[in-house]
């Protein structure tokens, strides 16, 4: 789950993590009240998307200007112009499509003095289990185009979960940035309370892109991005609160309601499965076949007939279907609930498209003689490969 960037500044205050001061706006109103909060004279306006690149980004809309989606204002006036630009038009960044995502919502930041722009992200290590620091002088940039180029500027290391954060972590990233007399102890503070932070919340990610050292020698944290572990929510009812569903796929939102694990691609062949690496085999041998997945749908070990019917919604709202694969292997879950909630689904929803259905595993032939018998167009398929090759033949003779 992600957050937006003044809520994630929200954060750093409760843990001690020095950031600018302001405000978020939802109204052209709000947002000139925000400036006036903030002692100026410079104040930063920034939309607020769930995604990177804001600042490069552009709007389709004319009427929001040729400016960005973050953008510099010397006057209460400006504020209140870039706010009534930029509310309710649609950004597009590096990260957002060529669709964009609609700006609902600004933060009104008071101005800092910045003398250098430094990198430090923060993420679960996957080959270690540990949590791991990434740290680059090169603080504003692309990092992913910094590994590239230079990597020889920047530092990762990880901290052991058993003995957890100690000074000298703190003071070697400090020394990797170039950081000298008073800022030494400053970043080591500020290290220890975003480790803490980051353990406390449940995060996978925390990046902080800038981190700027101000004129007057401060270590600010100005920009948030953090993402956290799904499967930890349950236990941070406050990091839950700041969902914001507007920023997230519908389908996909539908999905989380039925605990279906979805996510909307760009191909042809939606696809119903169970467990997540027979999903991803099933979209791998239907690119094999020469057509696109048009999602990743888990229906997980525990489908009911509901659960099944939901899915079904969820795959044929989305208009790029031109056909459906359903491929369930029956351990824990047994191939008669899964055809009788197909059966159910194409009923209720009067299917139109192709639709195979391969089943194997625990009571595999009840699930055959169900959807024989229930008179509907169900092709039925032995293997994945003959699923694969059956549902792309089936789209291509549709047309």
């Amino acid at each position: 789950m992600n957050i937006h960037e003044y809520q994630a500044k929200e954060l750093y205050r409760q843990y001690g993590v020095p950031t600018g001061k302001g405000f978020p706006a939802f109204t052209v109103a709000e947002a000139v009240e925000a400036a006036r909060k903030l002692p100026g004279p410079v104040w930063v306006v920034k939309s607020q998307i769930h995604a990177g690149g804001r600042g490069k980004g552009k709007f389709k809309e004319a009427s929001a200007g040729s400016g960005g989606g973050v953008r510099l204002a010397k006057s209460v006036e400006e504020v209140e112009a870039f706010a009534g630009q930029m509310l309710g038009n649609t950004l597009v960044t590096v990260q957002t499509g060529q669709e964009g995502r609609k700006v609902q919502r600004l933060y009104i930041e008071d101005g800092s003095a910045i003398a250098r722009e430094l990198y430090l992200s923060a993420l679960v290590d996957r080959a270690t289990s540990r949590v791991s620091f990434i740290v680059s002088t090169e603080g504003g940039m692309d990092i992913e185009q910094v590994a590239h180029d230079t990597p020889e500027k920047i530092l990762t290391f990880s901290i052991d979960p058993a003995s957890g954060y100690f000074p000298y972590h703190g003071r070697k990233v400090a020394f990797a940035l170039g950081l000298t007399g008073d800022q030494v102890g400053q970043c080591v503070k500020l290290v220890g309370d975003l480790y803490r932070m980051f353990v406390e919340k449940d995060m996978a990610l925390l990046e902080i892109n800038p981190l700027v050292v101000t004129k007057d020698g401060k270590l600010l944290a100005l920009d948030g991005k953090m993402n956290f572990d799904s499967n930890a929510l349950f236990r941070q009812k406050d990091i839950v609160a700041m969902r914001d569903l507007a920023e997230e796929d519908p389908s996909e939102v539908e999905a989380s309601k039925y605990d279906l694990s979805y996510v909307k691609l760009d191909g042809q062949i939606g696809c119903l499965v169970n467990g997540a690496g027979l999903a991803m085999a099933t979209m791998d041998i239907i690119k094999l076949h020469g057509m696109e997945p048009a999602n990743f749908l888990d229906v997980g070990g525990s489908a009911s007939k509901e659960k099944v019917t939901a899915a079904f919604k969820i795959i044929l709202n989305d208009p790029s279907v031109k056909g459906i694969l359903v491929n369930i292997f029956g351990g824990i879950m047994r191939c008669d609930i899964i055809a009788e909630g197909v059966v159910a689904a194409a009923r209720e929803l009067g299917v139109t498209v192709p639709l195979v259905v391969r089943l194997e595993g625990t009571n595999v032939e009840l699930g055959k003689k169900i959807m024989a018998e229930s008179g509907l167009q169900i092709l039925s398929a032995d293997n994945l490969a003959d699923a694969a090759k059956k549902i792309t033949d089936a789209v291509r003779a549709a047309g």
